[in-house]
C-alpha cells in the first residue's frame, strides 16, 4: 500500500513541477482557479506523504484514502469549473475578483508567491495538448488520483 502512497505523491510533485514550468519558464501566469487547483494538488500529496511516512493499518489506510479522495473530488470539481468557464468566458469574471484577493491573502501565498500567489485571468487560453487546455487535463488527472485513492477503500487486504 505504501507504493500507491508513493505513486499519488509522486504525480502530485510531478503535476506541481508542471506547474512551476509552465509559470516560470513558459510565462503563463496563474489564475485563482489554477492556484486553487495547486493548493488540492499540494494537499493531496501532503497526505499521501504523510500516509507513505505512517504506513498505517488497515484502518488508518482507509482513513488516508478517504481523505485523498475528499480531495481529490474537491479538485476535480475545481478543474471542471475552469474548464467551464474557459469555454463559456461570458458567465463569469474571474480575473481580479474576491477569489483572487482571498487566494491572495492565505499565508501560503506569502511564504511560497511563486506557487500559490495568483495573477492571471481564468478565462485565458495559452496552452493546449491533444486539443485540451491545463484543466482538462488537470481534471483527468484527478480523476485518476481518485481512482488510485478509492483502493485502500475497497481492498481487502
Amino acid at each position: 500500500m505504501r507504493i500507491l502512497f508513493l505513486c499519488i505523491l509522486l504525480g502530485c510533485v510531478g503535476f506541481l513541477g508542471y506547474a512551476q514550468y509552465l509559470q516560470h519558464v513558459e510565462g503563463l501566469l496563474p489564475c485563482p482557479l489554477c492556484v486553487a487547483q495547486r493548493l488540492a494538488y499540494f494537499s493531496l500529496g501532503l497526505t499521501a506523504f504523510i500516509a507513505f511516512l505512517h504506513n498505517p493499518e488497515p484502518f488508518g489506510r482507509r482513513l488516508y484514502g478517504l481523505l485523498m479522495v475528499i480531495l481529490a473530488s474537491i479538485g476535480t470539481v475545481i478543474a471542471a469549473r475552469h474548464a467551464w468557464l474557459i469555454r463559456y468566458p461570458e458567465s463569469f469574471e474571474c480575473g481580479i475578483s474576491p477569489e483572487e484577493a482571498l487566494l491572495n491573502s492565505f499565508p501560503i501565498a506569502d511564504w511560497w508567491p511563486g506557487m500559490f500567489e495568483a495573477n492571471g485571468d481564468c478565462a485565458n487560453v495559452d496552452w493546449t495538448f491533444l486539443s485540451l487546455t491545463i484543466p482538462d487535463w488537470s481534471f483527468v488527472a484527478f480523476v485518476g488520483l481518485g481512482i488510485l485513492a478509492l483502493y485502500p477503500l475497497i481492498a481487502r487486504r
